[in-house]
Parts: structure tokens; sequence; C-alpha cells
């Protein structure tokens, strides 16, 4: 059997990482003196119970390479191989690490380490269609063909209610920030080209909401639909009945964002990540 692994910044709820035997391996989080590992050390609830209070800035780290080589030497004993998607290497380093753990295990087992050029469900996506290939009996290649098939299927639209973390992360511009908080605009955001980029502006929270509707029915049909939440479980259920019109809502995935991004969005984060079929 091959297995998959994947980081914590894909935000698969553990419930499916177990259905799938998906590996989940945490990336950390830096917060006062502190390094804590992303599900394991501190929960998403606690995370962001803490986040709204905390006079201290949270900073992340990637998994370093022997925690990368610690992990497939643990699997090495019960799979023919092993398909490991990551985040953007654009993003973060976890790519890189993973990279230098495989080059480790040369000769010991096949490590196949793939850039998925997102995040998230996105990221979360891909690596539940390659788990499922994998459940299947599918050999190496089968699993990496649709691993790299999901890729290029996946489309992703969120907004945030604050551009607060972002600023303190440096991960978007001072100005831009300044402005959308003045006029009291909501960013829309998405991938390209493996960053995040501008999809757009709402004037209020809700248009924003309708805009992710839109957003799903105009890439109909798809095969995989998940919604993910900063600390807003109420907004991500109604959007989930209201996307239930488009896809079976018991299929749609409902995921936490964790702490390994909720450091950069903070709470008030709803995103859609779907799979398209073509």
């Amino acid at each position: 059997m091959i297995k998959i692994v994947t980081d914590s910044t894909s935000d698969i709820p553990r419930e499916v990482a177990r259905e799938l035997a998906i590996e989940i391996i945490p990336t950390a989080i830096q917060w006062n003196g502190k390094t804590l590992l992303d599900g394991i050390d501190i929960t998403t609830n606690e995370f962001y119970r803490r986040l709204t209070t905390s006079t201290h800035v949270p900073t992340t780290s990637q998994p370093a390479p022997g925690d990368f080589l610690k992990l497939y030497q643990s699997l090495a004993g019960g799979c023919q191989g092993i398909v490991s998607v990551h985040i953007s290497s654009k993003l973060s380093g976890v790519y890189q690490s993973a990279l230098l753990a495989k080059q480790a295990m040369e000769n010991k087992l096949p490590v196949e380490v793939i850039d998925s050029q997102y995040n998230s469900m996105g990221l979360g996506l891909i690596s539940i269609a390659a788990a499922r290939v994998a459940r299947a009996g599918g050999k190496l290649q089968d699993v990496l063909e649709e691993t790299k098939k999901a890729m290029g299927q996946i489309r992703m639209l969120g907004i945030f209610a604050t551009l607060k973390y972002a600023i303190a992360g440096g991960r978007i511009n001072k100005s831009f920030a300044r402005v959308a908080s003045v006029l009291n605009i909501k960013p829309m955001l998405t991938f390209k080209n493996g960053e995040v980029a501008m999809a757009g502006l709402a004037t209020a929270y809700s248009k924003g909401v309708d805009k992710i509707f839109d957003f799903v029915k105009k890439n109909l049909p798809i095969s995989d639909l998940a919604i993910v939440h900063s600390a807003i479980i109420d907004e991500a259920v109604k959007l989930q009945d209201r996307l239930g019109a488009l896809f079976p809502k018991d299929k749609i995935i409902v995921a936490s964002l964790g702490p390994s991004l909720g450091v950069h969005g903070g709470p008030g984060v709803l995103l859609v990540a779907l799979r398209r079929r073509n």
C-alpha cells in the first residue's frame, strides 16, 4: 500500500485523516518563548481564544527534515512507497524539509514529495484524492497521477473579517489594509501560481459570502467541496446549508482553519475549496 503524508496546514479534519489513513505532520507555533505543535500541544479552539487576548504575536515554523525522516522511517515497514503532499513552497519551507528527508530515504523506500501549490483544504482535497486511490490499492504511479490531476482541479475563494493578523505577519500590504479598514471593505482572496492573491473586494461580510456561493455555482460540476472557518462555526454551517442546494450537504467537509494558518488569518475567515469535475 502507498502511504499519504501531508502537513497540518492542510486543515484536514482528524476524523477524515483517520478514515483515509493520512499521516499529518504538525507545523510549529512559536508563542511567547514556547514551541507548540499544531494540533498536538494546542487545539484550534484554544489557539483562537489565546490569539484574541494575547499581547504577543505568534509565528510559525516548518517541521525539520529530521521530523520528516522519522515519520518516513516509521512508515517504511508497512508500505511500498510514500507520497508526501505539502503546502505551496512559495508560502512555507515545509516542502524543502520534506525533500531533504526524501534524500535520506534514498534506496530504502520510494518517496515522492509534491508541492501542492495550495494550503488549507485546497491542499487537503489534493491529499484526500491521493489517499482514496491509495486505499483502493493503487500503485505509486496511480497515486501520483491522481495527485497531479487533483492539483489542476482545485479552486479556492475566501473572505477575511479582519486584516490585523495578516498585517502583523507581513502577509499583506499595510497601505491597502489601512484603506480597506477606512472603507470597511473585506478582501476576497484566492490562489494564483502557488501564492495567495486578491480576488476582489466585498463591501460587507455578507456580500463576500454571496460571492463565495456564486463562485461555487460557477465551478459546477464539482467532485469535492470543503468549507473552512476560523472560530465562526455558525457561519460555516449556514454556508453549508446554503451550498446544499448545489452539492450534497452531507458530503461537504466543514473544517477549522488551524493554528498554522490562523496565525495570519485570525478569527472570522470563511473560505471554500473545491475540486472541479473535468
